[in-house]
């Protein structure tokens, strides 16, 4: 599924007075180029001491590197979020979000739903057919 399908489905999802993104969680930039200035800014050589040189150079630890590059877990924060809001939506929602996932195909279609019938039963007992045939055949 797609970033842009997920966004879609949680907008359908939001409850209507609610903002669109929270302000943290918005991401932009100033403008077209400012990821651009920002590489050439940091790519200007600092005409101050070579770096070839190994003196004042600090020596990092390569346990604290492998901490720092360690994956973070998140499932508590997420299960945390998850379960904060226990909005159920309405099945023409859920609805919409899955029409949008499926594709056009005929396999991507779900199979339509047939009835099954049930197989009738008689209403009428063993008593009551003896009884019948007691009356109509007269067999004792």
């Amino acid at each position: 599924m797609s970033a842009s399908l997920l966004r879609r489905g949680l907008e359908l999802l939001e409850p209507p007075g609610r903002a669109k993104v929270p302000p943290g969680l918005q991401r932009g930039r100033a403008g077209p180029r400012a990821a651009g200035a920002a590489r050439r800014r940091k790519r200007a050589p600092e005409p101050g001491r070579s770096k070839a040189t190994v003196k004042g150079r600090v020596v990092k630890s390569a346990i604290e590197e492998y901490h720092k590059k360690k994956p973070v877990n998140h499932l508590r924060e997420n299960l945390q979020y998850m379960l904060k809001g226990r909005l159920v939506a309405d099945k023409a929602v859920t609805e919409q979000v899955l029409a949008q996932n499926r594709g056009r195909k005929s396999k991507d279609q779900p199979p339509e739903k047939t009835e099954k019938k049930k197989p009738e039963g008689t209403v009428f007992t063993e008593e009551d057919f003896r009884k019948f045939e007691r009356e109509y055949f007269g067999v004792p």
